[in-house]
């Protein structure tokens, strides 16, 4: 308290001497604290009643953690490896990668399979897969590094949000649709299109 008001009473004799900041950088942040609110509002949208002839549309629960203290550059490649996992193969995935990013997204992914039951009437927890997984660029905080000679640098400090929306049912057998095993006609089209594409270098 004395430091502060000594402070204070400095930037008074000192006009343009910098005040401190004792509001934490979430309140200061110009944004969004809580991170972005359009991915929670799918869980809000209300579908019309299906006909008996109809397909059944599936449940679906969507959640998201925001502003995590980690790279979206490496989150990234955690979001990818659960993708079209069934949510119990996701998280024992999870559990195996030596990363900080995967305990957020294991936690997430269980928040979400807690959600599905307790408030969008899913049956069995069990019977869900990550049907979308991605990351978002966050907050980013930037600072000063101090470097020789009385210089300095810029430093940033990245976070980021991570989204996933869990599925009823079970997990289609590729996720990707270049995972699906070709056919002996479609790879023989395949290769006669890379060889009729084929350029001779400096010709006509």
């Amino acid at each position: 308290m004395k430091m502060f008001s000594c402070v204070k009473q400095m930037s008074a004799l000192l006009p343009g001497i910098a005040c401190f900041h004792t509001s934490s950088v979430a309140s200061a942040w110009s944004g969004r604290p809580g991170g972005p609110r359009k991915w929670l509002s799918h869980n809000k949208k209300i579908y019309p009643p299906q006909l008996p002839d109809e397909e059944p549309r599936p449940a679906y629960v969507c959640h998201m953690k925001a502003n995590i203290k980690y790279s979206p550059w490496k989150m990234w490649y955690i979001a990818c490896l659960v993708r079209g996992l069934s949510v119990e193969e996701a998280v024992k995935q999870l559990s195996f990668v030596n990363k900080k990013g995967a305990t957020y997204v294991r936690d997430t992914i269980l928040e979400a399979q807690n959600l599905a039951v307790e408030k969008h009437n899913v049956e069995y927890k069990t019977n869900l897969w990550v049907a979308e997984s991605f990351v978002g660029k966050g907050l980013v905080v930037k600072g000063i590094r101090r470097h020789a000679r009385a210089r300095h640098g810029l430093v940033e400090y990245f976070h980021c949000h991570y989204f996933v929306r869990l599925e009823e049912g079970k997990p289609p057998e590729h996720y990707y649709p270049y995972q699906r095993e070709l056919s002996g006609q479609e790879l023989l089209d395949k290769w006669l299109t890379k060889m009729r594409s084929r350029k001779i270098t400096n010709s006509l």
